[in-house]
């Protein structure tokens, strides 16, 4: 069980004390002294790992199933004994340019908290220590642990938006450079960047209604006086959201613009092939009427006639090669 416990410890007006080993006896003196909470993390409990813990809190058994099999939405429920969250994690990986997304659920009730982290993307220990290093936020309790875990992730989601930003002008300056690039491997880029924006507002789109919540209304095992820290979230997430759908919106229009510049590229390259074929049909056609071989043809005695002919064709191509090129088919 010790090996899914990334760190349990109790915290008695603002600071970090020694407490029993075991999580249910530390559970109890937290809730003897009255004004201290136990904070438990968990890494990817098992469902008999997380059987004690859930029934040690009072855990309500929907809010256990969404907390092992992960996948879920980001969300806000309230239940009898626990207040139950939902956070989605993101992380930028600068060597593939690629999101990935963790899930991180948190459970607040009645002097405790309970979180567990699937995946990457949890930014728990940093989030830890520097509430342990700010007894005067840790003093507010359970509400202050929500607060910190969603105000660390909400920040990440800004920090991701303006690398993908960044990855989004250079693709922009590809995609509109004079050489236009390798087309092919320009709309691969642009479907895979798509694909990294939709993760992301996977993440961040869902989590808008529970910060609202959080921000507007009173909710069951949240300080009162919580609400204008949770506002403060809630307007940082809301900008998250504003880039990441500007950043949709604009690489929609990318691929918009890239493919009508592969549309312009293709008609520019028939209508030189058809500039060529034309040139190449006028020879083409005099040298086919002089090869059928008949016997009365009003040249066969001139001495001049071969070289008439041919200087014939070279002008009708040279006048076709000048018109096309006036008209910038060539």
């Amino acid at each position: 069980m010790r090996a899914v416990i990334v760190d349990c410890a109790i915290y008695r007006d603002g600071r970090r004390i020694e407490g029993p080993a075991d999580f249910s006896d530390a559970l109890d003196e937290a809730r003897d002294s009255g004004d201290a909470f136990l904070w438990i993390g968990l890494h990817e409990p098992t469902e008999k790992e997380f059987e004690h813990v859930a029934s040690e809190f009072g855990l309500h058994p929907l809010a256990v199933e969404d907390a092992l099999k992960a996948h879920q939405r980001p969300k806000l429920e309230v239940y009898d004994d626990s207040l139950f969250v939902v956070l989605k994690p993101v992380v930028y990986e600068p060597e593939g340019d690629t999101v990935t997304t963790g899930e991180l659920m948190v459970f607040i009730g009645d002097s405790f908290v309970v979180t567990v982290r699937h995946g990457v993307g949890a930014p728990l220990a940093a989030v830890r220590s520097r509430l342990e290093a700010d007894p005067e936020v840790l003093r507010h309790g359970p509400t202050s642990v929500l607060y910190a875990v969603s105000d660390a992730v909400v920040d990440h989601y800004l920090d991701v938006a303006a690398e993908l930003q960044l990855d989004l002008d250079e693709l922009e300056t590809e995609v509109f450079a004079p050489s236009g690039g390798d087309s092919r491997n320009t709309a691969s880029r642009i479907y895979t960047f798509k694909r990294q924006v939709l993760e992301f507002r996977r993440a961040s789109g869902p989590l808008a209604t529970p910060m609202a919540r959080l921000a507007e209304a009173s909710v069951p095992f949240v300080h009162d006086r919580a609400q204008l820290f949770f506002r403060d979230v809630n307007d940082h997430l809301t900008r998250a959201n504003e880039q990441v759908e500007g950043l949709d919106r604009l690489i929609s229009d990318i691929l918009s613009a890239h493919l009508a510049q592969m549309g312009v590229r293709q008609n520019d390259d028939m209508r030189k092939i058809s500039a060529w074929a034309a040139m190449a049909a006028v020879p083409t056609m005099v040298a086919g009427v002089y090869g059928m071989n008949f016997e009365h043809m009003p040249e066969l005695a001139w001495p001049w006639a071969y070289p008439a002919v041919v200087a014939l064709m070279a002008g009708a191509v040279f006048g076709l090669y000048r018109l096309f090129k006036r008209r910038g088919w060539l």
